[in-house]
């Protein structure tokens, strides 16, 4: 009986802890999710409903805030989404294929220097980007390349972090044996890598494809130094200047549906590529 009566304790104990558990994730998932469905709602609310206070119920204003965003005359939204999406799109392609490119050179191949290159490419990531800005903005102005696509892409394909996460990733998928046999089957080193190695590394691409491309989205230090051109502006720059302007001056339903356009094609490539986060993020631990 008092084993009997052990266990029971044991297993409402455990319960009680389960759903301490469970309350705590509920409520931190509250909060995320609170601020964004609290900025979907102000998005539906004319500039007067939202200095008269706060409310959880959406209004009628939708459209029309929308209609007022699309078309504002001072800032081009249209254009700066698709400056964002372009340079955020092709930073992301560019960083993941290159990235996945080096980890796998420094991972199938033996050669002089292999760790010295290794700690080289680590040492990097110790430094912080706003370092070199300043002779790295000279340059790109020197080179004319300032008001240019160039300067905020290209140098995404040299992403240490990015990098170390695909060579962590490749060490628990990708054995050595399947490199070797497909060199005996006379494949060439870029398409083994393309059509072998690249299809085991689908959950670590779509992981930081969407970290890459959430965080080219999000960059407003480097475009605001190097572009100047209103055509050339992106969604951050553009953000940046709304909260520079005079409150008294415009319209707060405008604002939050601009945020509200700002955020959406991030919470898209989210959505899409959800299932595929959650594998790359646990096939490391599952596979080690």
């Amino acid at each position: 009986m008092s084993t009997l009566s052990d266990n029971t304790k044991g297993k409402i104990k455990l319960t009680i802890l389960r759903v301490i558990v469970y309350a705590i994730l509920v409520f931190l998932v509250f909060l995320c999710l609170f601020f964004f469905y609290l900025m979907i709602i102000n998005s539906t609310r004319s500039n007067a409903q939202l200095a008269s206070g706060f409310t959880l119920l959406p209004k009628e204003n939708f459209f029309i805030n929308l209609k007022n965003a699309w078309n504002d005359a001072s800032i081009n939204i249209p254009r700066g989404m698709l400056n964002s999406l372009i340079i955020a799109l092709a930073t992301a392609v560019l960083t993941t294929y290159f990235s996945a490119l080096t980890a796998y050179g420094i991972h199938a191949y033996d050669f002089k220097g292999k760790k010295f290159v290794f700690t080289f490419i680590m040492a990097i990531m110790m430094i912080p980007a706003q370092v070199s800005a300043l002779g790295f903005v000279q340059m790109m102005n020197k080179l004319q390349l300032n008001n240019s696509y160039i300067p905020l892409i290209l140098p995404g394909m040299a992403a240490p972090v990015v990098f170390f996460y695909m060579k962590q990733y490749m060490e628990s998928v990708l054995p050595l044996d399947i490199v070797a046999a497909a060199r005996v089957d006379s494949s060439g080193e870029f398409r083994t890598f393309n059509t072998i190695v690249l299809p085991l590394l689908k959950p670590a691409i779509a992981v930081q494809m969407i970290f890459s491309f959430v965080s080219s989205w999000n960059n407003y230090f480097i475009p605001a130094l190097l572009l100047d051109k209103a055509e050339m502006k992106t969604v951050p720059i553009m953000i940046a200047q709304l909260r520079s302007a005079d409150y008294s001056k415009f319209d707060m339903g405008k604002v939050y549906m601009f945020i509200l356009l700002a955020i959406l094609p991030v919470m898209i490539v989210y959505i899409i590529l959800s299932k595929s986060i959650i594998k790359g993020v646990t096939a490391g631990s599952v596979k080690g």
